[in-house]
Protein backbone atom coordinates (compact mmCIF):
# COMPACT_ATOMS: atom_id res chain seq x y z
CA UNK A 1 0.00 0.00 0.00
CA UNK A 2 1.52 3.01 -1.19
CA UNK A 3 -0.88 6.28 -0.62
CA UNK A 4 1.76 8.99 -1.82
CA UNK A 5 0.38 12.50 -1.79
CA UNK A 6 3.41 14.80 -2.86
CA UNK A 7 6.64 14.19 -4.35
CA UNK A 8 9.56 14.43 -2.36
CA UNK A 9 12.93 16.63 -3.15
CA UNK A 10 14.94 16.13 -0.41
CA UNK A 11 14.74 13.42 2.33
CA UNK A 12 15.61 14.82 6.07
CA UNK A 13 16.10 11.66 8.22
CA UNK A 14 14.67 8.50 8.34
CA UNK A 15 13.50 6.91 11.80
CA UNK A 16 13.97 3.25 11.67
CA UNK A 17 12.76 0.68 14.21
CA UNK A 18 12.18 -3.11 14.50
CA UNK A 19 9.08 -4.22 16.73
CA UNK A 20 8.47 -7.49 18.02
CA UNK A 21 5.36 -8.82 20.01
CA UNK A 22 3.16 -6.03 19.59
CA UNK A 23 1.60 -3.93 21.89
CA UNK A 24 3.25 -6.19 24.45
CA UNK A 25 6.92 -6.88 22.98
CA UNK A 26 9.53 -4.34 22.33
CA UNK A 27 11.05 -1.87 20.23
CA UNK A 28 14.13 -0.92 18.85
CA UNK A 29 15.81 1.73 16.82
CA UNK A 30 18.48 0.35 14.14
CA UNK A 31 20.89 3.29 15.71
CA UNK A 32 20.61 1.81 19.10
CA UNK A 33 19.32 5.39 20.58
CA UNK A 34 15.66 4.03 21.31
CA UNK A 35 15.03 0.27 22.92
CA UNK A 36 12.05 0.12 24.80
CA UNK A 37 9.59 -2.75 25.77
CA UNK A 38 6.29 -2.22 25.03
CA UNK A 39 2.85 -3.13 26.99
CA UNK A 40 -0.79 -2.20 25.93
CA UNK A 41 -2.30 0.67 27.72
CA UNK A 42 -2.70 0.24 31.39
CA UNK A 43 -0.88 -3.01 31.55
CA UNK A 44 2.58 -4.04 32.33
CA UNK A 45 5.99 -1.75 32.65
CA UNK A 46 6.17 -0.58 29.31
CA UNK A 47 5.81 2.22 26.90
CA UNK A 48 2.47 1.95 24.29
CA UNK A 49 1.84 3.58 21.08
CA UNK A 50 -0.04 6.45 22.06
CA UNK A 51 2.66 7.48 24.50
CA UNK A 52 4.97 7.30 22.11
CA UNK A 53 2.79 9.28 19.43
CA UNK A 54 1.91 12.11 22.03
CA UNK A 55 5.50 12.57 22.61
CA UNK A 56 6.85 12.92 19.34
CA UNK A 57 3.94 15.23 18.30
CA UNK A 58 4.59 17.65 21.06
CA UNK A 59 8.70 17.73 20.36
CA UNK A 60 7.69 18.17 17.01
CA UNK A 61 4.61 20.65 17.39
CA UNK A 62 7.13 22.75 19.15
CA UNK A 63 10.03 22.69 17.05
CA UNK A 64 6.93 24.02 14.15
CA UNK A 65 6.13 26.82 17.07
CA UNK A 66 9.98 27.69 17.12
CA UNK A 67 9.40 28.23 13.05
CA UNK A 68 6.40 29.88 13.69
CA UNK A 69 7.71 32.37 16.34
CA UNK A 70 10.86 33.05 13.87
CA UNK A 71 8.77 34.39 10.94
CA UNK A 72 6.37 36.33 13.37
CA UNK A 73 9.55 37.81 14.83
CA UNK A 74 9.38 36.87 18.63
CA UNK A 75 10.67 34.44 20.70
CA UNK A 76 8.92 31.91 22.55
CA UNK A 77 8.89 31.48 26.06
CA UNK A 78 11.71 29.47 27.51
CA UNK A 79 8.65 27.46 29.45
CA UNK A 80 7.06 26.34 26.57
CA UNK A 81 5.90 23.60 26.99
CA UNK A 82 2.75 20.83 24.86
CA UNK A 83 1.19 18.15 27.05
CA UNK A 84 -0.69 15.53 24.53
CA UNK A 85 -3.14 13.50 24.95
CA UNK A 86 -3.90 10.57 22.54
CA UNK A 87 -6.74 8.69 23.31
CA UNK A 88 -7.29 4.94 21.67
CA UNK A 89 -11.55 4.84 21.41
CA UNK A 90 -13.87 2.33 19.88
CA UNK A 91 -16.93 3.31 18.00
CA UNK A 92 -19.23 0.04 16.73
CA UNK A 93 -16.26 -2.24 17.04
CA UNK A 94 -13.53 -0.15 15.04
CA UNK A 95 -10.96 0.95 16.92
CA UNK A 96 -9.25 5.16 16.32
CA UNK A 97 -7.58 7.57 18.24
CA UNK A 98 -8.37 11.30 18.59
CA UNK A 99 -6.04 13.78 20.80
CA UNK A 100 -6.00 17.14 22.40
CA UNK A 101 -3.16 19.36 22.39
CA UNK A 102 -2.84 21.70 25.58
CA UNK A 103 -0.47 24.58 24.82
CA UNK A 104 1.44 26.74 27.31
CA UNK A 105 3.15 29.77 26.03
CA UNK A 106 3.63 31.91 29.04
CA UNK A 107 4.35 35.26 28.32
CA UNK A 108 2.53 36.15 25.25
CA UNK A 109 -0.34 37.78 24.54
CA UNK A 110 -3.68 35.80 23.54
CA UNK A 111 -3.87 36.61 19.72
CA UNK A 112 0.21 36.49 19.38
CA UNK A 113 -0.22 32.94 21.40
CA UNK A 114 -2.88 31.39 18.76
CA UNK A 115 -1.23 32.97 15.88
CA UNK A 116 1.92 30.75 16.61
CA UNK A 117 -0.32 28.04 17.62
CA UNK A 118 -2.18 27.77 14.31
CA UNK A 119 0.93 28.32 11.94
CA UNK A 120 2.48 25.43 14.01
CA UNK A 121 -0.54 23.30 13.40
CA UNK A 122 -0.33 24.06 9.75
CA UNK A 123 3.14 22.99 9.19
CA UNK A 124 3.88 20.40 12.00
CA UNK A 125 4.40 17.08 9.90
CA UNK A 126 2.58 15.45 12.59
CA UNK A 127 -0.84 17.58 12.62
CA UNK A 128 -0.55 17.28 8.73
CA UNK A 129 -0.85 14.06 8.99
CA UNK A 130 -3.94 13.71 11.57
CA UNK A 131 -5.68 16.97 9.71
CA UNK A 132 -8.94 15.15 8.47
CA UNK A 133 -8.01 11.61 9.91
CA UNK A 134 -8.68 12.15 13.58
CA UNK A 135 -10.59 14.47 15.99
CA UNK A 136 -8.11 16.97 17.26
CA UNK A 137 -8.63 19.78 19.84
CA UNK A 138 -5.79 21.95 20.63
CA UNK A 139 -6.05 24.64 23.90
CA UNK A 140 -4.20 27.32 25.06
CA UNK A 141 -3.94 26.47 28.74
CA UNK A 142 -1.39 29.20 29.75
CA UNK A 143 -0.51 32.70 29.00
CA UNK A 144 -0.08 36.04 30.34
CA UNK A 145 -0.67 39.41 29.26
Amino acid sequence: MNNQVRTTDKVLYTGKTHTIGGRDGSAKSTDGKLDIKLSSPGTGNGTNPEQLFAAGWSACFIGAMNIAAHQLKIRLPQETAVDAEVDLSTTDNAYFLQARLNISLPGLDEATAWSVIEAAHRTCPYSKATNGNINVEIQLSSIHS
